[in-house]
């Protein structure tokens, strides 16, 4: 066991004394549980091959699940990478600080550890306050996946982490919410066309303005992850709660329907079942252990609302959980692929 120091930071108010002692464990080697704006963050160094190993310990993660490295300024990136495209310059400059996360050939100094044995590499600047001072002041880049139990929903509050990972890692910075709710948008610019390895904060819609064509891996549909994983969250089931979830897909109206019919089977067989609805058919299942994402008009509300409504059924007895499909356009791709992995890709189309 750890003794796991908790470090609470106001992020409008940032106390540069307490964040200098997390950036102070990162610089010497320790782990250190940090808030984005997508999710909350476990950093170590991510050019110390032991450090970053701790990461993987802390959360049960799979080795060949990459990592990705956070760093604070633009300029960071030139040692960790073998060459920055022109394109990448035009993404950073349009999005950076933000959720984008650009897959880039990586440089000698990037362990294999960090990469999970690729010859490529994400990078991002964290737009949260406290990531970037956190990270500026370790003078490292941060290797940072999600701060929870490998496969669990990833964490949006403080409370999340500290559940999860104390006794497991050296500090948590305690900083309040994380907004965007899910986790960065990684781009592979190795291939031509750009292309999405994980949908994100940044959609496809945004990326667009700014290239002429934006492609879609298809490792996104691989159900049984029989390919190689070139960006976390690929290979693996994630964000998975106790329960079982099924999403029921279709025609709004069907959906409700058939919503309806399996809340009240599953009630008369003595099943505890929860259901992830929207504000607009949250009224017809009743009170009892449903919880509206929110409303279908605002995707970001949706987004910031799913990780936790997943956390906040394992405080329940539920035994199975049915989830409301939304539209998988614009931010509505990240939240349709999180509700896939949180499911297993059980889905009911009606």
């Amino acid at each position: 066991m750890i003794d796991t120091r908790i470090l609470e930071v106001d992020p409008s108010s940032i106390k540069e004394e307490i964040l200098a002692e997390g950036s102070k464990i990162l610089k010497n080697g320790g782990t250190v549980a940090f808030p984005t704006e997508t999710v909350y963050g476990l950093g170590a160094n991510g050019l110390d091959p032991n450090a970053v190993k701790k990461i993987f310990i802390a959360k049960g993660r799979p080795a060949d699940n990459p990592l990705i490295l956070h760093i604070a300024n633009p300029q960071d990136v030139e040692p960790l990478v073998m060459e920055i495209p022109e394109v990448a310059i035009k993404l950073m400059e349009t999005f950076w600080p933000g959720p984008l996360t650009l897959l880039m050939k990586k440089s000698s100094i990037v362990p294999k550890e960090t990469t999970g044995g690729l010859d490529t590499v994400g990078i991002r600047i964290p737009q949260h306050p406290i990531a970037r001072k956190l990270i500026e002041g370790a003078g490292v880049p941060v290797a940072a996946p999600s701060a929870n139990v490998s496969g669990k929903p990833s964490p949006t509050k403080a409370e999340h982490v500290i559940k999860d990972l104390t006794g497991k890692v050296d500090a948590i910075v305690a900083g309040g919410n994380s907004d965007v709710g899910v986790e960065s948008t990684v781009l592979d610019l190795t291939v031509e066309p750009p292309t999405i390895l994980r949908p994100g904060g940044i959609t496809k819609e945004m990326l667009e303005m700014i290239l002429p064509e934006v492609a879609i891996d298809p490792a996104l549909e691989d159900k049984n992850f029989t390919m190689s994983p070139k960006s976390p969250g690929m290979k693996y089931t994630h964000y998975a709660p106790k329960a079982d979830v099924t999403i029921i897909k279709g025609q709004l109206d069907k959906v409700v329907d058939e919503m309806m019919a399996v809340q009240k089977k599953c009630q008369s067989e003595g099943r505890v079942i929860g259901v992830i609805c929207t504000d607009e058919t949250e009224k017809f299942f009743g009170n009892h252990l449903v919880k509206s994402m929110g409303s279908r008009s605002n995707p970001k509300e949706i987004a910031a609302n799913l990780f936790r409504i997943l956390r906040e059924f394992d405080e329940t007895d539920v035994e199975v959980i049915i989830a409301e499909a939304v539209e998988e356009t614009g931010l509505g791709q990240a939240i349709m692929n999180r509700l896939m992995k949180a499911a297993g890709h059980r889905v009911l189309e009606v």
